[in-house]
């Protein structure tokens, strides 16, 4: 949710605002300047792959017509340990293999003709001529969907936040923290009584033990059946949509005043865990000494470990390109800002890379392909100090990130220091009192 000179309440830890403490409570307030699909989450240690997340609907146009609004449908990876018992596994083994999945919170463990089978599908009833929007998040921690539902066609009216030409597809890629509305029509009532909606974890980059048994139900009439339908054929592999996407309000990138390269590394620090690096840094900040705060006490140098770049002056053209050897892909996603996916490709950029600039799709997560790289693009528009991460959660956790620190000289006169302080200090004492220790990069 971009915060257009709200940067206070961006509400990410150790960035913009200390922890919550426990007893406590703070009101995130904003100017809602966009429309659309999103959600809210935790951003404290790994809370919002437990549960702590929710959506958000901002009423506006459509792109499309529709006759009713299903909400926002969550897709989540779930598991039977914690995610902090899974966090030490990815930190000493790698990515561990997930259980299962959730439909907007719901699903069932074991095969269908199972009688140890626990748990329920969610139902979605379908009446015959109506068009249903449907909200999707990927609010998973690892793990990248194809969306379908068998015998419907799938008219993508946006992604994340930005409204875009309607698109008919059979499927949709969902990367971790990517929002797509989608608006199906029912008229397949003739073809079955009920159809599977599937949720496909892709093993090119998806660790889960139950790939083929994330689904829902849709159905017709009074009465839900288990579908006998068969998915769609589809090449298993981590994609973005950016091919498809054409925002409805059309801009024009302008030329680079700053450009960056960024080139995302992994490995482990001294204590053998692993760690993720952009250009050399794994980030690595203080929950009680938020860099927000920092800003407004005066400060202008950080340590190298807090990864921080400074984007003084306003109404300039920011292009960073994100790279990776790696052969695992990243959903990137920037705070404070939609930004122009102007590249993605295989292999490594230069600058024969052909950069889209008129018209490219926005968005505040895209994909950083395997062994590839993303080029992106935003203007210095809102004062703020603003995360760049990956949003695989681990990968966040051990430090794949950048902070932007955008128009310093601005940032004081649109924040409340005594909040923030007020907020930090019973943080502080809550920390002490129950000797919590930071385990994790801080975000």
């Amino acid at each position: 949710m971009r915060q257009n000179n709200t940067n206070q309440h961006d509400g990410v830890a150790a960035v913009t605002q200390c922890p919550v403490a426990v007893g406590e409570s703070v009101t995130y307030t904003w100017k809602a300047t966009q429309y659309g699909s999103s959600w809210y989450h935790s951003h404290f240690a790994l809370q919002a792959y437990q549960g702590i997340f929710g959506g958000i609907i901002i009423n506006g146009p459509a792109s499309a017509n529709y006759d009713e609004d299903l909400g926002v449908v969550f897709l989540n990876d779930w598991d039977h340990q914690t995610v902090d018992e899974l966090y030490a596994v990815a930190q000493t083994n790698g990515p561990p293999m997930l259980d299962n999945g959730l439909i907007n919170g719901t699903n069932v463990y074991g095969d269908d003709d199972d009688a140890s089978q626990t748990g329920n599908r969610l139902t979605i009833p379908f009446t015959t001529g109506t068009s249903y929007r449907m909200r999707l998040v990927n609010a998973a921690v690892d793990t990248h969907w194809k969306f379908s539902i068998d015998n419907h066609t799938l008219t993508v009216i946006a992604a994340d936040l930005v409204p875009v030409e309607p698109y008919v597809t059979t499927m949709v890629d969902l990367t971790m923290g990517q929002r797509y509305d989608i608006i199906v029509t029912a008229n397949q009532a003739e073809a079955a009584d009920s159809f599977w909606m599937r949720a496909i974890p892709q093993s090119a980059c998806s660790d889960n033990k139950s790939t083929d048994n994330i689904k829902a139900v849709v159905y017709y009439g009074d009465s839900v059946t288990t579908p006998k339908t068969i998915g769609y054929d589809y090449t298993d592999s981590c994609d973005d949509e950016t091919e498809n996407l054409i925002p409805v309000v059309s801009k024009v990138v302008e030329g680079a005043d700053w450009s960056d390269l960024a080139i995302a590394t992994v490995g482990r620090n001294s204590a053998g865990l692993f760690k993720w690096y952009l250009n050399s840094t794994s980030l690595l900040v203080d929950w009680a000494d938020p860099t927000l705060g920092q800003v407004l006490t005066g400060a202008t140098e950080w340590e190298t470990k807090n990864a921080v770049l400074q984007l003084s002056e306003a109404s300039k053209w920011v292009y960073l390109v994100v790279q990776t050897a790696m052969g695992v892909p990243h959903p990137i996603h920037l705070h404070g800002h939609d930004f122009f996916v102007l590249a993605q490709g295989s292999g490594t950029y230069s600058a024969s890379v052909n950069l889209n600039t008129e018209n490219p799709p926005r968005r505040d997560t895209a994909l950083l392909p395997a062994s590839g790289y993303l080029v992106m693009a935003w203007e210095t528009d809102n004062p703020g100090v603003w995360l760049m991460h990956c949003h695989i959660g681990w990968h966040a956790s051990e430090g794949f990130a950048l902070q932007f620190i955008e128009r310093y000289s601005e940032i004081a006169g649109i924040s409340d220091q005594s909040s923030l302080n007020d907020g930090c200090s019973t943080w502080s004492s809550f920390q002490d009192t129950y000797s919590i220790e930071q385990e994790d990069s801080g975000i």
